[in-house]
């Protein structure tokens, strides 16, 4: 006859059946606490790093524990540069002084708190990183969300947008609803520049304090008053107030833009080009009111008149074209496309 043991599984004592019960209520509990401990400790630590700088330098080790790793309930913007000199990367620098004091204005904020931290990966700090993510060109910044992976959206378009610091501040509330005020720390060229030009004036006044006639020299007036006019409506204030790059280089092929593609935006050889423009279009008008108005040789009031109509056609044509270039979409244009 066959065993009855056999053909039943032994029973265990009702001390084991607690122990069990007890271990499958426990595990979860245990794990959430540990996790909570990770997620304490991580942010801590990012807040000590954020407290010494404002962007938080990281390698390859830091970036995966940091940044990639679970759990995490804060976002995380990493720049990925190549700032060593002999990359010579003149974009990562400029793109890299705009980070700084992007940085910085979310640092010194009084809405700052541990939901947003800034970082920096440099190619020759991080260069598995790079590999990992498939990326080949820098700068190039991106938005770490607390929970999934990053979508396309939370790469910032570098090439259309620009790097001014108003842009990305603009674009991470877009995806965090992290409202940052920009604030640039001052700049006194200008004062300085001011103070010296009204002691220049000053000087040449008590020089020639005998001699003052030239103050009512009409055209001299009119001169400064152009410089003033070109000069406000190039942008120059603008440019004093945002603090945009000169231009922009390319870092995949090289290429350096002058005109910014944005309507929002401009850089300062733009203003440049946008004042030398205004000036010759206005030299072609003297030059017309020149010719019509003067009594002299009409062969030679003929010549000035075809010269001032050639300034004003083609440098109008080319500023028509700039303006076409930033507001997409517009219908007209004249000689230039």
């Amino acid at each position: 006859m066959a065993s009855r043991t056999s053909a039943f599984p032994c029973r265990l004592p009702p001390a084991c059946f607690l122990l069990v019960l007890l271990l499958l209520c426990v595990q979860p509990g245990g794990s959430q606490k540990k996790k909570e401990n990770m997620l304490s400790e991580k942010v801590e630590q990012m807040m000590e790093w954020s407290s010494r700088r404002s962007v938080i330098r990281m390698n390859g080790d830091k970036f995966r524990r940091f940044v990639k790793a679970p759990p995490r309930n804060y976002s995380v913007v990493v720049m990925f540069t190549a700032l060593q000199p002999q990359r010579q990367c003149s974009v990562c620098r400029q793109a890299n002084e705009e980070y700084q004091v992007l940085a910085n204005s979310w640092r010194y904020s009084t809405a700052f708190s541990n939901k947003l931290f800034f970082t920096v990966v440099d190619y020759d700090e991080g260069a598995d990183v790079f590999q990992q993510l498939n990326m080949n060109s820098a700068p190039t910044f991106m938005h770490f969300p607390p929970k999934g992976k990053p979508r396309r959206a939370d790469t910032f378009d570098l090439q259309r947008i620009g790097f001014a610091s108003e842009q990305l501040a603009k674009w991470i509330a877009d995806r965090t609803d992290v409202q940052i005020r920009v604030f640039r720390p001052p700049n006194y060229s200008g004062t300085i520049a001011l103070a010296l030009l009204v002691s220049l004036v000053g000087g040449l006044l008590y020089l020639r304090r005998n001699n003052l006639e030239f103050i009512y020299n009409k055209t001299g007036w009119a001169m400064a008053a152009l410089c003033v006019v070109f000069a406000m409506t190039s942008g120059q204030m603008w440019n004093h107030i945002r603090g945009p790059p000169y231009a922009h280089k390319n870092p995949q092929n090289g290429q350096v833009s002058y005109i910014h593609g944005s309507s929002q935006a401009q850089f300062v050889a733009e203003s440049h080009i946008i004042l030398l423009l205004n000036a010759a279009i206005t030299m072609g008008m003297v030059l017309l009111n020149e010719a019509a108005t003067s009594k002299g040789d009409v062969g030679k009031r003929r010549i000035i008149c075809l010269v001032g109509l050639g300034l004003v056609v083609f440098f109008f044509s080319f500023l028509l074209s700039i303006f076409r270039s930033k507001y997409h979409g517009y219908p007209y244009s004249f000689l230039i496309k």
